[in-house]
């Protein structure tokens, strides 16, 4: 049985885990970390990390990126490889992260899907070919008006995914109203809407001569994230230190 900490346990996705850990039978919340205790759960809530006293395997973050520091520490003093889902995280903190994971297993994913991971593996394979023929590159993320960090951490993996692929030749821009000048072809625009309750809505644009070719995927459930990151416990839990994505989940 595979035991989890679940760090963010009374948020939404913490309680869709929650629930959806409920049905597993090789796996097990037992701990979970959480500021707010207005939620009753089946397994002990503690307010910080360093609360926690009970055995893991695993933990799964799905909290707020001011307490990811705290969780590093805690994983690598620990031992306890952590699904890191949390997004908006600064550079600092992705150093942090890329340092942990040197001591202790770590899978950082932007999106836990199988289809943005399935996506990204695709833009790598057709994004120079058709950079080649000249289209042009935009994405456009829609999320609901309760997200606060802009643009979403899937929409800048989306952007990596198609500037890796031409050895990282684009520049990003995230807004256009501060000069009047042509578009750069090595550019990729990336525009973030925010509004009712939208789960996620990612449209990679490549726009060309006369014709647009557009990659979109569209979350209708956080269930569909609540799952990878389930399986990505999974994956993770026994693993020797590293530093992991989705694509080992899913098998691409």
């Amino acid at each position: 049985m595979i035991k989890v900490i679940m760090h963010g346990c009374n948020g939404r996705m913490g309680q869709m885990i929650t629930g959806m850990a409920a049905e597993e039978d090789d796996l097990e919340i037992v701990m979970g970390v959480d500021v707010s205790n207005h939620i009753q759960n089946t397994y002990p809530v503690v307010k910080s990390i360093t609360e926690c006293n009970t055995d893991a395997d695993v933990v799964i973050d799905f909290g707020a990126a001011a307490a990811v520091d705290g969780l590093l520490d805690y994983c690598v003093e620990k031992q306890i490889p952590c699904v890191l889902c949390t997004t908006g995280l600064s550079e600092e903190q992705l150093t942090k992260m890329k340092e942990a994971s040197k001591k202790v297993a770590i899978l950082k994913s932007a999106n836990m899907s199988m289809g943005i991971n399935l996506l990204m593996k695709v833009l790598k394979e057709v994004t120079p070919i058709l950079a080649d023929a000249g289209f042009d590159v935009e994405i456009v993320e829609k999320h609901h008006k309760m997200k606060l960090d802009a643009p979403s951490g899937t929409a800048l993996a989306l952007a990596d995914s198609v500037n890796s692929s031409m050895n990282d030749a684009y520049q990003y821009t995230f807004d256009r109203s501060k000069e009047k000048r042509l578009r750069d072809k090595f550019e990729i625009g990336i525009s973030a809407v925010r509004g009712g309750t939208i789960v996620g809505d990612h449209d990679v644009i490549f726009a060309g001569q006369d014709e647009v070719i557009t990659f979109s995927h569209v979350a209708y459930s956080r269930a569909i994230f609540a799952k990878g990151a389930v399986q990505a416990a999974k994956y993770l839990a026994g693993k020797p230190a590293g530093l992991y994505d989705m694509s080992g989940v899913v098998g691409i």
